[in-house]
């Protein structure tokens, strides 16, 4: 056997480690972590999040900080093989003001500062798309100049999540960073044919469900089954008590139609441009948001619950999410979905077998 040989062989054996910054309920690195790579902390200022991210990675420390200062014992996790995370993008996202002086657009100097301390060989982080066109590409110039003075070559580049297998039409720029040569991500992983709404969620009940209740349906899709896999049954499918009038209105919007699809008396009742849309059964859903209310089930008149959205974010059903109703739907509008992150950390595992 070859040197070369020799160090592929011996990182095949070494499970190789990751922290995870801005944490959130942990929809990365759940999928890094199916992926083959050791979650060993999450760092986030939100307590619902981290119980979360606790109940759902059992080997992983689930820390309460404040990310806009140092963090106290970073050095702890000196020797760690990747950092990963989303720092928060509400001053990048277009749904926002997407202010370059956005006080919050210079929290990722925290997941700078952390790379700097720890040097790990590789690096992922993931914001919304706006933040390549941000400020006429200023913002993103700045992060890369910032992560290349740090050693790292970067690769950096937007993808639809639905293009990886979830059922989700949601776009984000992710960048990837390595101590050694560049990384590309791999497009020859896309999936041929999108999951649909319906394959995602058609099984899971119109009614309100007590937590932990056994499922009445049985899966219609092999999604379906993927997500009950290791469930003993259906959590956080509370359903929103809408008013009868919202009930009406919606009743009115046809699978996959929106506000235009009303008559003319209630076209205005909402005044933004996503109001009254209804998922289309036979599409991936549109971005999962945290909770505003816009998007409602291809089917019934009601918006998503929390677990039909977490099914639509490719959050397995045994994955729980702890907190109030509002929180829960944050903490999933929020996550990066895991079966992206899992295709992900493939690409990573693989460089570091080519080292």
């Amino acid at each position: 056997m070859t040197n070369k040989g020799r160090s592929a062989a011996l990182n095949k054996e070494k499970k190789l480690t990751a922290i995870d910054l801005f944490c959130g309920a942990g929809g990365l690195s759940f999928g890094f972590e199916k992926a083959g790579i050791e979650i060993i902390a999450g760092f986030d200022s939100c307590q619902d999040s981290l119980k979360t991210f606790t109940h759902n990675h059992r080997n992983a420390k689930g820390i309460y900080c404040d990310l806009s200062k140092p963090i106290l014992g970073i050095n702890e996790y000196i020797g760690v093989d990747i950092l990963i995370g989303g720092p928060p993008c509400q001053g990048f996202s277009i749904s926002g003001k997407r202010d370059p002086k956005d006080k919050r657009n210079d929290l990722y100097t925290a997941y700078i500062a952390t790379l700097k301390q720890l040097k790990p060989k590789y690096f992922l982080m993931e914001n919304v798309p706006n933040l390549v066109s941000m400020d006429n590409g200023k913002i993103k110039d700045k992060i890369i100049k910032d992560l290349s003075a740090l050693g790292y070559n970067i690769t950096y580049k937007i993808i639809n999540a639905a293009d990886y297998g979830v059922p989700q039409n949601r776009r984000r720029v992710i960048f990837i960073g390595s101590l050694g040569k560049f990384m590309y991500i791999n497009e020859e992983i896309k999936k041929e044919s999108p999951v649909s709404c319906s394959s995602a969620i058609s099984d899971l009940p119109e009614d309100e469900v007590i937590d932990g209740e056994s499922y009445t349906i049985n899966p219609h899709s092999d999604y379906q089954t993927i997500m009950r896999n290791n469930s003993a049954g259906i959590w956080n499918h509370q359903i929103t008590d809408h008013t009868e009038k919202t009930k009406k209105i919606i009743s009115l919007v046809p699978d996959g139609g929106n506000y235009k699809d009303l008559p003319m008396e209630y076209q205005g009742t909402r005044k933004v441009n996503i109001a009254w849309t209804r998922y289309s059964s036979n599409k991936p859903s549109n971005t999962i948001d945290t909770g505003h209310r816009h998007h409602f089930h291809y089917k019934f008149n009601r918006v998503p619950t929390v677990r039909e959205s977490a099914r639509l974010q490719s959050f397995p059903d045994n994955f729980i999410f702890f907190g109030s109703k509002t929180s829960q739907y944050r903490q999933v509008g929020n996550a990066v979905p895991p079966i992206l992150g899992f295709n992900l950390a493939k690409q990573i595992i693989e460089d570091s077998y080519a080292v």
